[in-house]
């Protein structure tokens, strides 16, 4: 797995200053998982008294630290907790190896820490089917624990990437009380996107005071407008988990209810989302899909889907050509409620195809020229309710072809 040497033409300018959060550390080492040369290994210490959520694939191979988590989630949140996260090696589909090194290497966490083992989540991203070498993880624990800063949430960032080009952050502040309330995430993801969860790795904190039941209530409902709300390639990975750490850092209760703590999540989650497809490998552009006018909110999804994951709209895309007859073959064949005549398409506010034809006042021209932007809108009305949905998704280029021929290198 080489190295990156380019990055994305989506990337933000800088990594963003993502502020403190109250009640975590933040440490990164190279520990030579996969990876020659830079920082693969991330860990955070977390406060007693954090609550932490969390969604993971539902992939019938998900891997072993996936499988570890999900016993984990509900432990009691009165003791301290760890994330450990290694990139290079999943660890997924190495059959008992895998479970005993996800043990040993939380294990060696929570002897570390002075944790619980319950309480320590780790995470594994990289090639499928090589068993991981623990003990270059664990080797590194105590240098670890002695890195650990509040400030090195970067460096954290860091250290998860495998075939990203820039590290992934994101960070709102709102008052609640007239007291402020913060949350920072950083995220890793590039290719094996698809919708059946998080679609990547996604670690956020908070300093607010939650119950438990409610920050996994509103992690469980803004996943779905975020996180699996986007799509690079249609493929699901092995690995995919989201955490969300509630740290009580800032002494402020907030509930599942609270509309703007709710809005500052989402905004978070789906900043975060939106990195990944603009990191997704081999990108130019960044397209959203809006589907309106559907019978359902369940067939807006499945039109939406069937578009943003389209070879052939995607690779027209790429080519910047405005090929609409692709759009309606993904409509078509979706599977979801459709009528030829009733629905619209656009490509930004250029109406494209109407009455089941093409708009007599659509230039082949004006839809070539849009087409080179950076950032597309393919729009598609229904006509047959008022359902609708929107996801998110890139272009397919042959750079997605040559970062995954040569992916194991």
């Amino acid at each position: 797995m080489g190295e990156i040497t380019h990055v994305s033409p989506l990337a933000p300018e800088a990594f963003p200053d993502l502020p403190v959060i109250e009640g975590v550390s933040f440490a990164a080492v190279a520990a030579g998982v996969k990876y020659a040369d830079r920082k693969d290994v991330m860990l955070a210490q977390l406060a007693p008294g954090t609550a932490v959520a969390g969604v993971f694939t539902r992939s019938a191979t998900r891997s072993a630290a996936v499988l570890d988590c999900q016993e984990k989630i509900g432990h009691d949140s009165a003791t301290g907790a760890a994330i450990v996260v290694n990139a290079g090696n999943a660890n997924a589909f190495t059959g008992k190896n895998g479970a005993t090194a996800t043990k040993v290497v939380t294990n060696a966490v929570a002897a570390c820490l002075d944790v619980p083992e319950g309480r320590v989540f780790s995470s594994s991203t990289g090639v499928i089917g090589e068993p991981l070498p623990h003990d270059r993880i664990t080797a590194k624990l105590e240098a670890l624990k002695a890195q650990l800063d509040p400030t090195a949430i970067d460096q954290a960032a860091e250290a998860i990437r495998t075939t990203d080009t820039f590290a992934k952050g994101a960070t709102r502040t709102i008052e609640v009380d007239g007291k402020p309330v913060k949350i920072a995430g950083i995220a890793k993801g590039s290719g094996m996107i698809a919708p059946d969860m998080a679609t990547m790795l996604v670690y956020i904190f908070t300093d607010a005071t939650m119950q438990r039941v409610d920050l996994q209530s509103l992690v469980s409902e803004l996943n779905q407008s975020t996180f699996n709300a986007i799509t690079v390639d249609s493929d699901t990975s092995t690995s995919d988990t989201l955490l969300v750490a509630a740290t009580g850092g800032s002494g402020v209760n907030v509930t599942a209810d609270n509309a703007p703590f709710k809005q500052a999540l989402h905004d978070v989650m789906q900043e975060l989302a939106h990195l990944v497809v603009r990191d997704g490998e081999g990108a130019t552009k960044f397209v959203e899909v809006r589907v309106t006018g559907a019978a359902s909110a369940d067939d807006a999804r499945v039109h939406a889907m069937a578009i943003a994951n389209s070879p052939l709209v995607k690779t027209a895309v790429a080519g910047e050509d405005p090929n609409w007859g692709r759009v309606v073959m993904a409509i078509g064949k979706s599977g979801a409620a459709a009528d030829r005549d009733l629905l619209s398409i656009r490509f930004g506010d250029i109406l494209v195809a109407e009455q089941g034809w093409v708009s007599p006042t659509y230039k082949e021209e004006d839809g070539a020229n849009y087409m080179t932007q950076q950032e597309l809108l393919i729009h598609v009305d229904l006509g047959l309710g008022d359902a609708e949905d929107t996801v998110w998704t890139c272009d397919l280029t042959h750079g997605y072809i040559t970062i995954n021929a040569d992916y194991r290198s």
